[in-house]
């Protein structure tokens, strides 16, 4: 149900999570009920300008407090070639399983299984093939598989490192997170309230190294920097998300993605390989389990990777995710043969890693 968002505020890059949410703190002891003392300034309700609060809030939202939640996205993902017009290409979806804490310290720790996959727009069903109407070529689609991550967001709004030594560190929530005069970030986020409707925006844009190299991929690779940027909007009852015996509280969102061409498009080489990818989605985690799951999503989970609807017991911190460009430079041999390269245990359970 988030695609990147959680992958991306804990993230699902290793050196992001070293860099900016400090795991590896030792968390034993640490963790006590999901609702801490004396954290709002009213009776009932959430002080929206303490960061404390606002990490409940958020990890309320997101997750949940007392066990797993499990929800989906889905919907369209559009390609545009510059100076010409938006075509649909295929249906993008997935699923998350999450669960939240807080911390002594009122800090948040959320714990995250998620999964990727492409459809075809007539059916909906789950690619394992896609012919690309561009290029004329068939190619295996790369599904993604976001494992177990386990991590502290603290009291500042995070930032994020992808790629190698020379990128810049991405901030979350550019454009509505603003430095205190110590120039700090804290962790308050853009909540706006209508009546009972209640809104929140999450964002980021990164620009780093393409995993991917056109050394390495010459047809995978759209060349040598990766821009992916995620919007999302959230909607949500105030009522609930303040009312403090509930332990999750229902959203709906809306889900936009841009990027360039994923790498199994194979558009390297190509006149597209500048296209941009569009992607609008619906997001959205109810209460009823996976009955929140779009049907063929489910299904297809339970055949194939049963174990991304659940979450193991435990809290130790688990920073071993990767993100998804470098997932696939790590699983799919080099279309160089004279590339220097060493496989990675990682093996994605469908598309080309299980292929490969």
């Amino acid at each position: 149900m988030h695609s990147r968002l959680v992958t991306d505020l804990l993230l699902d890059r290793r050196t992001a999570l070293k860099a900016a949410v400090g795991l590896g703190a030792g968390l034993a002891g640490a963790l006590v009920p999901a609702v801490p003392a004396a954290a709002s300034s009213k009776a009932g309700g959430l002080d929206y300008a303490d960061p404390a609060d606002n990490l409940y809030a958020f990890g309320k939202l997101w997750a949940g407090y007392d066990s797993p939640v499990i929800g989906g996205f889905h919907g369209l993902m559009y390609l545009r070639i510059p100076g010409k017009r938006m075509v649909p290409v295929f249906g993008y979806t997935g699923t998350g399983a999450l669960l939240a804490r807080i911390d002594e310290n009122r800090d948040l720790w959320i714990k995250s299984r998620e999964t990727g996959y492409f459809t075809d727009l007539r059916t909906g069903d789950i690619l394992e093939t896609w012919a690309n109407p561009f290029t004329g070529r068939t190619v295996p689609v790369y599904h993604f598989y976001n494992d177990l991550l386990v991590g502290k967001v603290g009291k500042e709004i995070p930032k994020f490192f992808l790629g190698t030594e020379g990128d810049s560190p991405t901030l979350m929530n550019e454009g509505t997170a603003f430095p205190d005069a110590a120039g700090r970030y804290p962790f308050v986020l853009p909540f706006e309230t209508y009546g009972d409707d209640m809104m929140l925006s999450w964002d980021y844009t990164h620009d780093y190294t393409n995993p991917v190299t056109p050394e390495g991929w010459p047809r995978s690779s759209t060349g040598r920097r990766t821009t992916p940027s995620e919007h999302f909007t959230f909607n949500f009852s105030r009522r609930e998300l303040e009312d403090r015996s509930l332990p999750t509280v229902r959203f709906t969102a809306g889900f936009t993605r841009l990027s360039e061409c994923w790498p199994f498009m194979q558009m390297g080489g190509t006149e597209f390989a500048g296209a941009t990818l569009f992607g609008r989605m619906f997001s959205h985690k109810g209460l009823k389990g996976l009955d929140d799951v779009p049907p063929k999503v489910r299904a297809y989970v339970e055949k194939h990777a049963p174990e991304y609807f659940t979450l193991p017991d435990g809290w130790t911190p688990d920073n071993s995710r990767v993100d998804t460009w470098k997932a696939y430079a790590q699983d799919i041999p080099p279309e160089n043969p004279a590339y220097p390269w060493k496989p990675s245990a990682f093996r994605v359970p469908t598309g080309s890693g299980r292929r490969g």
